[in-house]
């Protein structure tokens, strides 16, 4: 028989994971991405598609129960190395989208006005760009119009940025940029537009022939004698050529998988929406972890004296919590102490029921004023519960017959002929 495997502490365990996994993935910000509130197919599927946006580093497959918690996430992020939470929050009037910071904050609640789903995003585009590889890598995120005035704002963008990897322009390879998001403020009407974004490299000043070829399409040349009647019969501009701004043409850094963009080449970047789409407006920032003073809020203006009364009552309120812990601590021990007390005595009178000779010694003491007979509460020493030896009968009692080697018959059986006999 081989030796069972050794176990192993999952503290030890935990601790050896984490040292495998490289810097890369454990210094990104990892997210997760829930909904609460009302049950709702559509705000099921607008959190799966802001999981898409979210990847690589985000638990795609995270299936939540109507029982979890807030805190039972918040326990878990620290393993996980998760650094922020997205919560799509359903009422009955509204939906809600809040940007979590973890694991102590702080808190950006958004109220949503409008989303697209992906899958319509994609139904309404005339090409889809769709392909697994993009979701590979994480997205570029792109800030438009967040330099106003207010701390609000800078914070908003400080979010918004975080919740994605940074990028070393030094070091960046360019082929993994294949995905962008866009978030869009706009000042007047005080909304942010979420756009999702796959991103496509296209060489310039090829003609549609030879770019047909460089993707690896087979041409159609019944019509024509020789390739070179196919590559020559075309105009020198494709028509998606005609349509291109002169500002998307780009001259490459690094020559790219895809064929036809080389180094120091000009390149056309074409960005086609996969969805969803967002827009939301920012509503309150909480200090801390969906609770604590209130930094922001849009329609709630507040001066600095009423802040400081805020302030005063919050600090009250947890003065008042740690001494109730305390208290409920104290309460527990004491309870806990009780019922020990009460299990010993339970089992003292079951075991003999008498009492102590000493305690009665004292009490006499303390009535008659004399000091009792020695033999008056003396107590033998109480007898073993085993047996000091097994009664005589009971010594062989599993012992087994002996046969007789001749006729293999026991003695018992000789003796009960014996006694029929006489």
């Amino acid at each position: 028989m081989g030796r069972g495997k050794k176990k192993v502490h999952p503290k030890t365990r935990t601790a050896a994971f984490k040292a495998s996994e490289p810097s890369e993935i454990v210094e990104a910000p990892h997210s997760f991405v829930i909904h609460r509130g009302l049950t709702c197919p559509y705000i099921t599927d607008l959190t799966l598609d802001f999981r898409r946006i979210m990847e690589p580093f985000t638990a795609t497959n995270l299936r939540e129960k109507r029982m979890n918690r807030i805190k039972d996430f918040v326990s878990l992020s620290s393993f996980f190395h998760v650094s922020h939470m997205g919560i799509f929050n359903k009422a009955s009037t509204q939906l809600s989208f809040k940007v979590v910071r973890l694991p102590r904050g702080p808190s950006l609640t958004f109220k949503v006005h409008q989303f697209t789903l992906a899958r319509d995003v994609i139904s309404l585009s005339k090409r889809q760009m769709i392909d697994p590889d993009h979701f590979k890598h994480a997205p570029l995120v792109i800030m438009n119009n967040f330099s106003g005035d207010g701390k609000h704002l800078k914070l908003m963008a400080t979010t918004f940025q975080n919740m994605f990897p940074s990028i070393n322009l030094a070091q960046v390879n360019i082929g993994t940029i294949r995905r962008c998001v866009l978030f869009s403020y706009n000042p007047d009407t005080k909304l942010v537009e979420m756009r999702h974004y796959s991103v496509q490299v296209v060489p310039v000043g090829l003609k549609r022939s030879v770019q047909k070829i460089l993707k690896g399409t087979v041409p159609n040349l019944g019509k024509c004698n020789e390739v070179v009647d196919f590559v020559t019969k075309d105009g020198y501009a494709s028509e998606s050529e005609a349509e291109d701004d002169e500002q998307s043409h780009v001259v490459l850094a690094q020559t790219l998988k895809s064929k036809g963009n080389l180094e120091d080449n000009k390149s056309s970047i074409k960005l086609h929406e996969i969805g969803p789409r967002l827009t939301m407006q920012l509503i309150k920032i909480e200090e801390g972890l969906l609770t604590g003073e209130v930094l922001y809020h849009d329609h709630v203006v507040k001066t600095e004296d009423e802040k400081e009364t805020l302030r005063k009552l919050v600090e009250k309120k947890k003065k008042l919590k740690e001494q109730r812990k305390k208290e409920q601590a104290e309460n527990r021990a004491r309870n806990l102490k009780l019922k020990k007390d009460e299990k010993w005595a339970a089992k003292k009178a079951e075991e003999g029921g008498d009492s102590d000779p000493e305690d009665d010694a004292e009490y006499y003491k303390e009535e008659v004023g004399e000091e009792p007979d020695e033999e008056l509460f003396k107590t033998e020493a109480k007898s073993s519960r085993k047996r000091p030896k097994l009664p005589g009968g009971m010594k062989f009692k599993n012992k087994r017959a002996k046969l007789d080697p001749k006729n293999k018959k026991t003695k018992t059986d000789y003796q009960r002929k014996s006694r029929k006999s006489k």
